[in-house]
């Protein structure tokens, strides 16, 4: 009785820090969230508690790998992670949520070898690093790779367009530039890299905003975003 009072007891405390990273992401509006976090975590300490049971007689000894279910937590863990990354035009989203699902069946996986210490710290580190740091993010100058698109007329000299960008202190890596004689029109291509403090959408209204104020007339203008090397 008091050994499958233990068992429970693993699989309560991997379901209530599981809970605890999940209702931050919760808390973000993101669809992995309190739930699924509690889930994944429980069932990773129960396939871990099961791969114990199975590998060990009565007496505790060890009569096969104790290891061999709770090693494909891990691969099974990296669909459900794959599922919660979505790409959205140039950018990838659910990167940070992939993570925490990740690290949510490893504080599982510990909870479920009877390692209370080492699932509560890791559990502890991982909302810290999930609330704190997503602070402390915008305290930092950082690089973001974006591009900017922009329909013109034809009579505009790129050159102004690019020392516009360039103004506001932002690196122009490369451009492309075409022009559409029936439409009267030219798009001007503009891969970016943007070092700065705060919020990258901030900067970009504040370009869109420069190349108005220097009278380059606009038919269309948008950003995207792009790996950086």
């Amino acid at each position: 009785m008091g050994g499958n009072m233990e068992l429970f007891m693993r699989l309560v405390a991997a379901g209530g820090l599981g809970a605890l990273i999940g209702l931050e992401r919760d808390m973000h509006g993101r669809a992995a969230g309190l739930r699924t976090h509690l889930l994944v975590c429980m069932g990773a300490a129960l396939f871990t508690i099961l791969s114990i049971v199975v590998a060990t007689t009565s007496d505790g000894e060890f009569v096969a790998d104790p290891g061999r279910i709770a090693a494909q937590i891990v691969t099974g863990i990296g669909f459900l992670g794959a599922g919660a990354i979505l790409k959205e035009g140039f950018s990838v989203r659910g990167l940070t949520t992939a993570s925490s699902l990740w690290i949510a069946a490893a504080v599982g996986m510990a909870s479920g070898a009877g390692r209370y210490e080492l699932a509560g710290a890791t559990a502890v580190l991982a909302l810290a690093s999930l609330s704190v740091l997503r602070r402390i993010e915008h305290h930092y100058r950082k690089d973001k790779y974006r591009t900017l698109v922009v329909k013109t007329s034809l009579e505009t000299d790129v050159s102004r367009l690019v020392e516009i960008v360039r103004g506001r202190g932002i690196k122009v890596l490369h451009v492309d530039f075409s022009r559409n004689y029936e439409e009267k029109t030219a798009v001007c291509s503009l891969s970016v890299r943007l070092y700065h403090k705060g919020l990258t959408d901030e900067l970009s209204k504040d370009v869109v905003k420069a190349i108005e104020d220097a009278g380059i007339p606009l038919r269309e203008v948008s950003w995207g975003h792009h790996e950086g090397s």
